[in-house]
């Protein structure tokens, strides 16, 4: 059999050629621009990049300081004043104008999502489908949504982490902007820079005013968290940047909604349908888990473990992981991957040395997957990749006892007593999803309620959801306004007649979970 090769047409070389291209507006040949004061200009200082894939060096963010940061922010206030005063129709004509232009560079977008952050094609092409999707959704709902509402008072500002940029940050994007309001969003430092570059530059074609910049958030985070004039703060991330966004927002009384990491548990309790769960785990593996809403920790029935276990470790028999592009013949098709690389190397390195300060702990080392079972280039770098690997009964005070990997790294908990589940998925102080598998609906409707997750779901995975479905968190998984459908119109714009009512949210002031 040949050795796999890199699929024609689709290298790091012939992709940013086309991204210079399709936008030379935003892309030079050897660097990005930052969407700043209106335009695309050479402000900031890029970094050194290397993409997940084999390490290729590509053009780093450029990243600017803080002077540069409170100009842009203070350029889109000014651009907000007047967009918030455009009519619902232009507005809807702009946001279709723009979600048209991204259609027509899908691929490329998708492709610079498997050269950036390493997600397989079949990923990629959903993440970008999947905002379009949504906004188009959003353009036949709107007229009903902002009945009586007006936009906020200053544009939204935009945090957003580097594993969804087109389905989260974008969509959310062009709901903001649709409902009225500016928008000023900063490029993720790990990776998705080139994607969203590429769809700035549409939706800045078309009409739409979007700021994109780029910068270390210690040194530009106060300019997009606390400058006056700004409406609302959407941040997507760790619980650690989470909580300094929220000490800094503290005393401004300003809309937000922070979504948070959270170790998101599924138990398994007086259970028999093994072949449906193992349908679903095998399903949770895609993108290496490197989601919000993926599964890390199971809690187990002590007399069930045996039957999971056969069941888990079939399912990673069958996970396909690799490089995204590597192909047999140049006619294959791209290949249909669970997983690629993990989003850099230091963080394959952190998660091997997670798996044996585990096992030094007396934790069971269940599974350490090997790279030899991946679809790779000959001779290329493996430093990102991790395959599948497990642990059983990891100690309480191993690191990832309460917080996630965000990689595959799963962890397994034996428990006897209902207590002893409840504990176990609680462990995180707070999810934004968990499920139990179980034949036993009063067990379901016992348990269910207790576990501190925002939704729960019973013999299925739960997940992020969109247009009709709330999405938050619960505990320290989320801080702020819920969002999705309806209510991610009300986070970015005020009631009748200008009012800022209290919102549909995890907030301090009041504990206000939502329905099953």
């Amino acid at each position: 059999m040949a050795a796999p090769q890199l699929k024609p047409g689709t290298s790091w070389t012939e992709t940013y050629a086309r991204c210079v291209r399709a936008a030379p507006e935003a892309f030079t040949p050897d660097r990005l621009l930052n969407l700043v004061r209106g335009e695309w200009r050479a402000v900031g200082t890029p970094g050194e990049h290397s993409t997940p894939l084999d390490g290729t060096a590509i053009p780093g963010p450029p990243r600017i300081g803080p002077e540069e940061a409170e100009a842009a922010v203070a350029f889109a206030i000014e651009q907000h004043a007047a967009w918030s005063r455009v009519p619902l129709d232009e507005r809807k004509a702009r946001v279709a104008a723009a979600v048209d232009g991204l259609a027509e560079q899908r691929d490329l977008l998708a492709l610079l999502l498997v050269w950036e952050i390493g997600k397989p094609w079949r990923l990629a092409c959903a993440d970008v489908d999947r905002a379009l999707d949504g906004v188009r959704w959003y353009l036949e709902q709107i007229d009903r949504q902002l009945a009586g509402r007006t936009p906020l008072p200053g544009p939204v500002s935009n945090i957003a982490s580097w594993n969804y940029p087109m389905s989260v940050q974008v969509h959310a994007e062009l709901v903001q902007l649709l409902a009225g309001n500016a928008v000023v969003a900063k490029t993720p430092s790990q990776g998705g820079f080139h994607c969203l570059t590429l769809a700035h530059a549409v939706m800045h074609r078309a009409g739409l005013p979007v700021t994109l910049l780029s910068g270390m958030g210690g040194q530009i985070g106060d300019a997009l968290i606390r400058s006056a004039g700004l409406g609302a703060l959407a941040f997507v991330g760790g619980r650690a940047n989470g909580r300094k966004a929220a000490t800094t927002l503290a005393d401004l009384n300003r809309r937000h909604f922070l979504e948070q990491e959270g170790l998101n548990a599924w138990g398994v309790w007086d259970y028999s349908d093994w072949p449906a769960l193992g349908a679903h785990l095998k399903k949770g593996f895609e993108y290496a888990k490197q989601r919000c809403t993926a599964y890390p920790r199971y809690v187990v029935q002590r007399s069930l473990f045996p039957a999971f276990l056969e069941t888990y470790l079939g399912v990673l028999d069958e996970l396909r992981f690799g490089h995204p592009l590597a192909v047999a013949d140049p006619a294959d098709p791209l290949p249909d991957l669970d997983f690629g690389p993990v989003i850099h190397a230091a963080k394959a390195a952190e998660l091997r040395g997670h798996f044996d300060a585990a096992v030094a702990a007396r934790a069971v080392p269940l599974r350490r997957g090997s790279l030899a079972d991946g679809l790779f280039l000959p001779g290329q770098s493996l430093d990102a990749y991790l395959a599948p690997a497990a642990v059983l009964d990891p100690p309480a005070s191993w690191a990832l006892h309460h917080s996630e990997p965000f990689g595959p790294l799963d962890s397994i908990v034996l428990v006897d007593t209902e207590a002893e589940l409840l504990a176990a998925m609680n462990a995180g102080n707070g999810s934004l999803v968990a499920s139990l598998a179980t034949d036993d609906p009063a067990f379901a409707d016992r348990v269910g309620p207790d576990l501190l997750a925002f939704k729960v779901g019973i013999n299925k995975p739960r997940s992020r959801g969109d247009r009709d479905e709330v999405f938050g968190g619960l505990g320290a998984s989320w801080k702020g306004a819920f969002v999705g459908g309806d209510l991610l119109v009300q986070a970015v714009t005020y009631g009748k007649e200008g009012i800022d009512e209290k919102l549909y949210g995890n907030f301090p002031s009041y504990s206000l979970y939502p329905p099953r």
